[in-house]
């Protein structure tokens, strides 16, 4: 499964989104972003929860907020979530292809 369908199953499965075929990742992004200015709204502590779920880099995320103040922090944070997810996508996938070692003897 190629990044881009890991990064859709993740947001269906995770965030409870729905996506409709042929969707850009800023498209992604975009529905993400309107779920976290929810969140924002509605229930911080969710947000807060899922934030440290996902593993965001918290000084980063400070960083972003403070260094963008006009900016929508929804769009800010997905574009974090999505990125952070994109990591964990490429890391799986080079660890698992890097690992020689037969089934049987994997722990």
């Amino acid at each position: 499964m190629e990044e881009f369908e890991l990064l859709t199953t993740y947001c269906q499965k995770e965030l409870s989104l729905e996506f409709s075929e042929n969707l850009s990742i800023n498209e992604i992004q975009e529905k993400i972003a309107a779920q976290i200015n929810d969140l924002i709204q509605n229930n911080f502590n969710r947000l807060v929860n899922l934030l440290y779920r996902i593993d965001v880099n918290e000084s980063r995320l400070q960083s972003l907020l403070r260094e963008n103040p006009g900016e929508d922090a929804g769009k800010i944070i997905a574009g974090l979530i999505v990125e952070r997810q994109l990591q964990k996508i490429k890391t799986r996938r080079d660890f698992k292809s890097n690992d020689p070692a037969p089934d049987a003897e994997k722990w």
